[in-house]
């Protein structure tokens, strides 16, 4: 006789406001199947992933990184987790917002959310963007439960109680991070995407969510955190310039042009795009020319495809017709019929 197969239940908080369920990303699931992005995970209960056993650091909630090298046509709305949330951008830009306080993340941040403190991925979409995210439960169900550490943490007591207090009393939700905590997150994706079984890399994995907790606990405890102030004038010279393209994507430009503006060589350049939009230059390029396009197929019913596709910076109207459809799904024609 065939085992009935027990559908996992998501945790349930008990505050003032009442009972509250911890979130399923059922957004997130949905877009997955539709190929919008790339999302692996290793999980537990309701959470999407490869479901780890059940014995196997069952406080651990989930460890996943998604990749969506385009904007998306999904968001997560507000909804709460039962553990402590660690959230790290390593590519592109993403609106965080935590009770009601909007937050714009850029690569390099790390957010912190405390179990159950609600919280919003995008306004409302979802943007191009590489994001890893691991939630630690921590045995928190009504406000004034203490905090229940997994016995497979390595932390000494008085630390254990130092983490507790930074965590559980931290108002800050984005920080800084670096690349110590960056390489930990980067690790994990590394090996929860390499197809392995959860059982394989049980030990691989709990030590560098160990690590990762480690980094982050020395971060907390440094006091005003100091920033490389030439890598942030280079960051902030490509984001000037990357801001700006839009109103001047007419120009034929080429990856060479767009580095001596920014006084950088191509592949620093590049690395920097990369970072900040999640797309290479030239995807970037042809995505504010597509914007454009879009406003003026909308707007300027006197122009014809190849105007448009002229004034965009597009060489052809076939190539236009081309990129349009690739990121669109219709050809120019049909978009503007569509509209009418």
């Amino acid at each position: 006789m065939a085992k009935k197969t027990i559908k996992p239940q998501p945790a349930i908080f008990y505050d003032v406001d009442g009972m509250h369920t911890a979130d399923t990303c059922e957004n997130l699931k949905s877009a997955k199947k539709r190929g919008e992005l790339f999302h692996s995970a290793f999980a537990h209960g309701c959470y999407p992933g490869v479901k780890m056993p059940p014995k196997m650091l069952p406080e651990l909630c989930v460890a996943c990184v998604w990749d969506a090298n385009k904007d998306q046509s999904w968001g997560l709305p507000t909804h709460r987790n039962e553990g402590i949330e660690f959230g790290y951008l390593t590519r592109g830009t993403l609106d965080f917002i935590v009770e009601g306080e909007l937050h714009q993340l850029k690569a390099g941040d790390l957010t912190i959310t405390r179990p159950w403190q609600p919280h919003q991925v995008g306004s409302p979409l979802i943007s191009a963007s590489r994001m890893h995210w691991l939630i630690l439960d921590v045995g928190v169900r009504r406000p004034n439960d203490a905090w229940k550490w997994p016995s497979w943490m390595n932390f000494a007591p008085q630390d254990q109680l130092k983490l507790t207090q930074l965590l559980s009393h931290n108002e800050q939700v984005v920080w800084q991070g670096n690349k110590q905590i960056e390489k930990c997150f980067e690790k994990i994706a590394e090996y929860i995407q390499e197809a392995h079984t959860p059982e394989a890399i049980q030990t691989r994995l709990q030590l560098y969510v160990n690590e990762l907790f480690i980094e982050v606990f020395e971060m907390l405890q440094v006091q005003n955190i100091k920033l490389n102030a030439k890598l942030s004038s280079t960051r902030r010279s490509v984001e000037m310039f990357l801001a700006g393209l839009a109103e001047h994507i007419d120009y034929p430009w080429t990856l060479e042009d767009m580095a001596r503006h920014c006084n950088l060589g191509r592949s620093r350049f590049a690395h920097y795009c990369k970072r900040i939009t999640n797309m290479s230059a030239s995807e970037y390029l042809n995505h504010c020319r597509i914007e454009r396009a879009k406003k003026l197929l909308n707007e300027k019913h006197q122009m014809n495809v190849l105007d448009i596709a002229m004034a965009c910076g597009f060489d052809s109207s076939q190539y236009f017709a081309t990129v349009f459809k690739k990121k669109i799904g219709l050809t120019p024609s049909q978009y503007r019929s569509q509209l009418q």
